[in-house]
């Protein structure tokens, strides 16, 4: 199985986290992915929740930066 990862620059929140988890399983990445949008970002775990955070699995690692979104 290849890499996987989620990445929260992606998502513009008030807080601005800075947070990207990596892991080798879907399995693995869905549990840390889960505790973190819980404990940090205050979502309830619900099965809505996970299928949400599943669909934003990317494949490979997260990149040190992230393209810049604004027009020149």
């Amino acid at each position: 199985m290849s890499r996987q990862y989620i990445d929260c620059r992606e998502f513009p929140s008030t807080m601005h986290c800075s947070v990207a988890i990596s892991a080798d399983t879907p399995k693995e990445l869905l549990e840390a992915a889960v505790q973190h949008a819980t404990t940090v970002h205050g979502h309830q775990d619900s099965p809505e929740l996970r299928q949400q955070l599943t669909q934003m699995f990317k494949p490979g690692t997260p990149p040190v930066t992230l393209p810049s979104t604004k027009a020149a």
